[in-house]
């Protein structure tokens, strides 16, 4: 676990040195009320990883005590969403429907205290007596009552002798209390609905200020952990605990800031009303936040949970930006997934010069992945390219195909433009082209000098494909309904082409799409008859664009102007670096807009790189890691300085230490401010790269996997990565991965 602690864990902590708890115990309780979304990804990963970093555990709990909106359907969603992201709760799953008969023995001995009350006040008087923030309430007439009437009309209520909203069963506290939830708060209400686990037994139900810390009690948990919405709850959580008088050991409530993302709605009422209305395909559309939808748009969990790494645990509300999270899925999926070829909007080029037809050789991934894999790339007269990858009258900077500009066919040859073809309207409808024999990939000797190469498959070789293009759901940044929807969050391709490797054989799941983005096989509505793919998120932020936009009349002047998925300008320098970071130094969008927009950061990557020249590197570092620590934080607060950073770099450039590592020496660094290189020596951590120390690790993990073995060998090339992860993880990740891989690669065949 890393050395630097949320105040969470400092206060787990606290209480376990302290003897408080000999044992941390946890609970993810959701409402079984509709299916979670990525706050819910947050929590999750709060409630579990503590548990598992502290050797507890985690229940989970289904705070199922409204039965007017609950559903066996959600219980499973949140199992599924809790396991995808790799966690396992502690026994059975519980369910605080579980312990309504406790709960109402605590009830009736509240009644028997005198701090208790069945009030017969309408809706109406109630929120009317409560009183406001500047004036006392006024407690009902019913408060009277004596204790022997509560008890018969609260065990009248049980049996369901009144109709709803008769009478309500109050505590009784204080109604001049500052905090308003302690002014006689409702305990239990009257409710003639069938519960789905708990069947007509029950015509009353708790309340959640009830239920809640008496479920964790009964659970033995110890940290209660929930959203700031619930600060103000926590004086009837510890209310009911101590006028009960529980034993100890007794939960205490701990409130973290909930996950806020731009241009998405997190709100289960918001996202009911979108799948009621049909305006989304259900719970799993790729376009919802929900664990489902991401699931199925192609997220895989690694992403998820090193995005809510990233953002931390907060004790103050705040909005993160969606972008940071599609960064997570791109920076997750860009070392794993085979590139591949596919024409979205296919133009057909006829290469007149060329006979026959070829297959040639195309490896899966780039240099710079530590992976191996290639298929066989059928080549022939007729081809098709992507529709935009020509132009007749192009502009200045334009590098792809034109009559007077040659072009690269990845993996294959460079063409010319000979001739085009129109229809009677004027749209092209055909290139006649001719290739040229010596300029092919990895033999080129034409002298030939081309800008950029451009996707393309085999007229006949390839298969037609289903390309789904998600978009953000919402147009605007802090979206207010269904007005702001995105008209154009979906866009459906029917007709797609792609190489047939995809199809045939099946190397993974996900792919990059070269220059489109990164996609999936849908899970549900993939066959090999009907190919169906879902874009998971481009290449590169296409929602940073920059330039002047009129204002918007409708939004509140406090938000940022947004129109058609454009933001606002940045101002004159920041649009400078922007350039300067994109242009000369090669940054990702993303990376690049979250540096040149913060001045703390663009003054700590400038200052970085004086002392070591690794653009990419440190401005990865800088954006991410050094981003979290200055997100509260002065420069000069931190412990590390912008040398150590660019020390630590220069130690991944060298291949001294991988990236893995460096991560753990970042966190180091955060709390001692010691150089990164003397960290590295104190711990050992340097990366083995010698074949004489890795290769007996290799072998023990293949002799420990003899039906992985074979299985690879019968042809399932995914379990290289298998391997290679094993003998990573052997080594505490101090493996050269690179080396690792044709290591393991060369024992295998």
């Amino acid at each position: 676990m890393s050395e630097s602690k949320d105040f969470l864990r400092v206060r787990v902590e606290e209480d376990l040195e302290s003897g408080k708890y000999q044992e941390v115990t946890t609970r993810f309780p959701p409402e079984p009320n509709g299916f979670p979304h990525i706050g819910h990804a947050k929590s999750i990963c709060i409630n579990f990883g503590i548990a598992r970093d502290y050797k507890g555990h985690c229940n989970l709990r289904m705070d199922d005590t409204d039965p007017t909106k609950e559903d066996t359907k959600y219980v499973e969603a949140l199992k599924d969403a809790v396991e995808w992201l790799g966690f396992d709760w502690e026994g059975n799953v519980r369910f605080t429907s579980d312990y309504f008969p406790k709960l109402y023995e605590y009830a009736v001995a509240l009644i028997k205290m005198g701090k208790a009350y069945v009030d017969s006040l309408t809706e109406e008087e109630i929120r009317e007596y409560r009183g406001t923030v500047t004036e006392a309430g006024k407690r009902s007439k019913y408060a009277d009552r004596t204790v022997e009437e509560n008890l018969a009309l609260f065990e009248r209520m049980k049996k369901g002798e009144f109709k709803d909203g008769a009478h309500v069963l109050r505590a009784k506290i204080d109604m001049s209390a500052s905090n308003m939830k302690m002014r006689d708060p409702l305990l239990y209400r009257i409710r003639h609905v069938h519960h789905y686990r708990a069947g007509d037994t029950w015509a009353i139900y708790p309340m959640y200020d009830f239920a809640h810390c008496l479920s964790d009690y009964i659970e033995g948990v110890t940290h209660s952990i929930c959203t700031l919405e619930f600060e103000n709850n926590r004086d009837i959580y510890d209310w009911v605990l101590d006028t009960l008088g529980l034993t100890t050991p007794r939960p205490y409530q701990h409130e973290f800031a909930r996950l806020g993302i731009n241009y998405t709605v997190m709100s289960k009422r918001k996202l009911l009303e979108l799948v009621e209305k049909g305006l989304v395909s259900g719970w799993d559309d790729p376009r919802l936040p929900t664990i489902a939808g991401y699931k199925r748009r192609g997220y895989t969990p690694e992403s998820i949970l090193n995005f809510c790494d990233q953002i931390g645990i907060a004790k103050a509300n705040s909005m993160v930006d969606v972008a940071q999270l599609e960064f997570a899925i791109r920076d997750d999926l860009n070392t794993k997934v085979p590139r591949v070829m596919c024409v979205l909007d296919p133009l057909k080029v006829t290469i007149e010069n060329y006979e026959g037809s070829e297959v040639l050789d195309a490896p899966y991934y780039p240099d710079d992945v530590p992976k191996e894999g290639s298929r066989k790339l059928p080549f022939s007269s007729t081809i098709y390219i992507e529709r935009d990858d020509f132009m007749e009258n192009p502009p200045k900077g334009y590098f792809r195909l034109t009559p007077e500009q040659s072009v690269r066919l990845k993996h294959a040859y460079i063409i010319t433009c000979k001739e085009v073809i129109k229809d009677k309207e004027g749209n092209i409808i055909e290139i006649k082209a001719e290739y040229h024999p010596d300029s092919k990939s990895g033999s080129d000797t034409s002298g030939i000098k081309v800008k950029s190469a451009i996707q393309w498959v085999s007229a006949n070789e390839a298969k037609k494909v289903e390309v789904r293009l998600y978009d953000r759901l919402f147009k605007d940044e802090s979206p207010e309904g269904l007005e702001d929807l995105n008209p154009d969050s979906l866009k459906i391709i029917k007709d797609a082409l792609i190489e047939p490797a995809v199809i045939v054989e099946k190397p993974d799941e996900r792919f990059q799409f070269e220059r489109q983005g990164y996609f999936y096989a849908d899970p549900i509505d993939y066959s090999d008859e009907k190919p169906v793919f879902n874009k998971i998120v481009g290449l590169k932020d296409s929602w940073a664009k920059k330039k002047q936009l009129p204002r918007r009349a409708s939004k509140s002047e406090t938000k940022k102007v947004q129109i058609d998925g454009e933001v606002a300008p940045m101002s004159e320098v920041e649009q400078s670096l922007f350039d300067k970071y994109i242009g000369e130094l090669n940054l990702n969008s993303e990376v690049a807009n979250t540096l040149a927009r913060d001045a703390k950061l663009s003054g700590f990557y400038e200052e970085a790189l004086s002392h070591h020249h690794s653009p990419v590197g440190i401005a990865n570092v800088v954006a991410n890691e050094v981003a979290r620590e200055l997100k509260e934080k002065e420069v000069n607060e931190v412990k590390f300085n912008t040398k150590q950073i660019a020390e630590l770099v220069k130690m991944v450039d060298d291949e001294t230490i991988s990236t893995k590592i460096a991560k753990q020496v970042f966190e180091e660094m955060i709390n001692s401010g010691e150089s990164p290189i003397k960290i590295v020596e104190a711990k050992g951590l340097i990366q083995i790269s010698d074949p004489a120390i890795i290769g007996p690790i290799i072998d023990e993990v293949i002799t420990k996997n003899p039906e992985n073995v074979e299985k690879f060998k019968a042809g399932n090339s995914k379990l290289l990565g298998f391997f290679v992860g094993q003998v990573l993880k052997a080594t505490g990740g101090k493996a050269n991965p690179k080396v690792v891989n044709e290591l393991v690669a060369k024992k295998l065949k």
